[in-house]
């Protein structure tokens, strides 16, 4: 088993405390919704443009799988494995730095909505853009959107395919046949 540096187990125990942090964040954030929005009108802080406005949902984004708590448990378990897989296999070099924070981001907003899900069968969304009527959403979602898109921008535009061959799972064995066939 390879050895993991001093410099690596702190990066690993920061990007935990920033997930656990953006958790609480994400958490405090709905925790005053319920307080100050549930069962009542809709607070506009922009009027026609931005509201605050409770709502409980048991779906996903759009309305979509309605009432897939077990569903939407799984995945949000699933990501958060892959997502510490890649945290630990990430090199140590600069150029990952932007990855620690947008998978800590996705990361935190997986489990935050999660979370919701295990101890109310909901999520608790309370953000509106009513001007475009987006979807009502929360702290988590955008911890998730925001990460996603920085991180497909990255993907086309500054990292190479190359920079992530630390994923590969045969990453080790095809550097022991070049030694071998030396």
């Amino acid at each position: 088993m390879t050895q993991i540096s001093k410099k690596k187990k702190i990066i690993l125990v920061l990007d935990a405390l920033a997930i656990i942090l953006l958790v609480v964040l994400d958490q405090f954030t709905k925790h005053l919704a319920v307080t100050y929005l549930q069962d009542k009108p809709a607070y506009k802080i922009i009027d026609g443009v931005l509201e605050l406005n409770f709502l409980k949902n048991s779906g996903a984004a759009f309305g979509m799988l309605q009432n897939q708590k077990v569903f939407f448990v799984s995945v949000a378990v699933l990501i958060l494995f892959i997502i510490a897989y890649v945290l630990f296999r990430l090199p140590d070099e600069k150029k990952y730095n932007i990855m620690h924070v947008l998978l800590v981001m996705i990361s935190a907003g997986a489990a935050g909505n999660m979370i919701d899900r295990i101890q109310n069968n909901y999520v608790v969304d309370f953000i509106y853009f009513v001007i475009i009527n987006f979807p009502i959403f929360n702290v988590a979602d955008i911890y998730v959107t925001v990460a996603t898109f920085v991180f497909i921008f990255l993907f086309l535009f500054y990292y190479k395919e190359s920079d992530f061959n630390f994923l590969s799972f045969r990453q080790h064995n095809k550097f022991r046949e070049f030694n071998t066939k030396k």
